[in-house]
């Protein structure tokens, strides 16, 4: 990949020139170093580069839609993406993080609440990897991670996550054959609170349940625990690939 990535550089993707503008100044008042584009293909350029650190991206773009753009780039990187969608647009966001966006901040939103969002996805992301935190695992049967790498492996296996869905599966780990309800998994992987009808941390565990799936698990490994939340189950795997 090369280079070392700048982690406090935002890729904004957004046609809003005015609103672009308004948080283009403010993100870098608040320490951010800010990059904008308003064309789809020099959107997923950029984001796959390895230069940016997060990438905050507008549903409603003009020809290629936003939703489009987060397919090209999750083909190709895991770099955190935070989608801006309109406001009641469910189907939006569950599609998109469907498609392995991070988190979604509803517009109109204020730079604040986006700047607080950013950190909050990038203090999760990024992690010190030194003395023997880099050694460290939580092995639950088959499935192994390593919370300071940010890797994670089902029978040797290496899993493709989003930011998001590593610090889900790690908040799991860390409890596994606990419950873990659906707030503390908010306030651990998203850095938020659980909203009332918010269905993110849903769809984030359906994408990784996918993943272990494709690795080589047979069971259901993330069980749901109805009223509460989700378990990390102990079992062995009852096969390999």
């Amino acid at each position: 990949m090369g280079g070392t990535i700048a982690v406090t550089q935002v890729l904004l993707v957004d046609d809003d020139v005015e609103l672009v503008d308004l948080l283009k100044s403010y993100l870098e008042v608040e320490g951010f170093d800010v990059e904008t584009v308003r064309d789809a293909r020099a959107a997923v350029s950029r984001a796959v580069s390895g230069e940016v650190g997060i990438v905050v991206l507008d549903v409603m773009m003009p020809r290629v839609d936003g939703l489009e753009i987060l397919r090209s780039i999750r083909a190709k990187s895991t770099v955190p993406i935070l989608m801006l969608t309109a406001r009641g647009e469910d189907a939006d966001r569950i599609r998109g993080l469907e498609l392995g966006a991070d988190d979604y901040v509803p517009k109109p939103c204020t730079p604040r609440v986006l700047a607080a969002r950013i950190r909050a996805i990038l203090r999760r992301t990024l992690s010190p990897a030194s003395g023997t935190e880099v050694a460290s695992v939580i092995s639950v049967g088959a499935l192994s991670v390593w919370p300071a790498r940010r890797v994670a492996e089902w029978s040797g296996k290496s899993l493709d996550l989003t930011s998001t869905e590593f610090n889900l599966l790690e908040a799991l780990a860390r409890d596994a054959g606990r419950p873990v309800t659906k707030e503390a998994l908010s306030a651990q992987a998203l850095g938020r609170p659980l909203g009332r009808f918010d269905r993110s941390i849903g769809v984030h565990v359906s994408s990784i349940r996918r993943k272990l799936v494709a690795a080589g698990s047979r069971n259901e490994l993330i069980e749901t625990v109805h009223g509460i939340g989700y378990e990390l189950i102990c079992a062995a795997p009852s096969g390999g690939a």
